[in-house]
């Protein structure tokens, strides 16, 4: 029996078939999972239970899996019921950190916010699974080089303000 909803008979005449051994088993663990969820009280399933082994037909087996969201299909239980896996999103402060570290060319000194802003994405991505490692780590990367580069302008313009004046 591939599920009830399957079944290509309606109505009266599907209700009345016999249900099989095999067909009790399903729906007992469907009412297992349905328990195991907090969908039925302990009270609730003990009744249930006891009814889908004494069951006669698949209209009594329907019955009792009439308000439980696996009634259409017996073939899986709910917990296999395919779900939409979630799509991580890309940290914002990862995105901040790249435009800052390239913005830096065209704008003048962003280092020092490339630099934060990709130190707080990384701590960010770490705790909750986000995207954006590599945005992070480039923003990172083009911030703390024009810092250096910076420092090395001041340091040679320094050297050669001091050699000048030398006499």
């Amino acid at each position: 029996m591939a599920g009830l909803a399957d079944s290509p008979m309606v109505g009266d005449r599907w209700a009345k078939i016999r249900a099989a051994d095999v067909d009790r088993d399903r729906v007992a663990g469907i009412l297992g999972t349905a328990y195991a969820e907090g969908r039925l009280s302990k009270d609730e399933y003990d009744i249930r239970l006891h009814a889908a082994f004494t069951a006669r037909t698949y209209g009594e087996l329907s019955t009792l899996m009439s308000d439980l969201p696996t009634r259409a299909d017996l073939t899986r239980p709910a917990v296999q019921q395919a779900l939409v896996p979630a799509v991580a999103r890309t940290n914002g402060y990862a995105i901040a950190s790249l435009v800052c570290g390239f913005g830096q060319f065209l704008v003048g000194p962003l280092a020092i916010l490339a630099i934060v802003f990709g130190y707080a994405a990384r701590r960010q991505i770490k705790r909750t699974g986000e995207r954006g490692t590599g945005l992070a780590l480039t923003g990172l990367v083009l911030g703390w080089a024009a810092v250096i580069f910076a420092v090395l302008f001041v340091v040679i313009g320094v050297a050669l303000a001091s050699a000048m004046s030398a006499p």
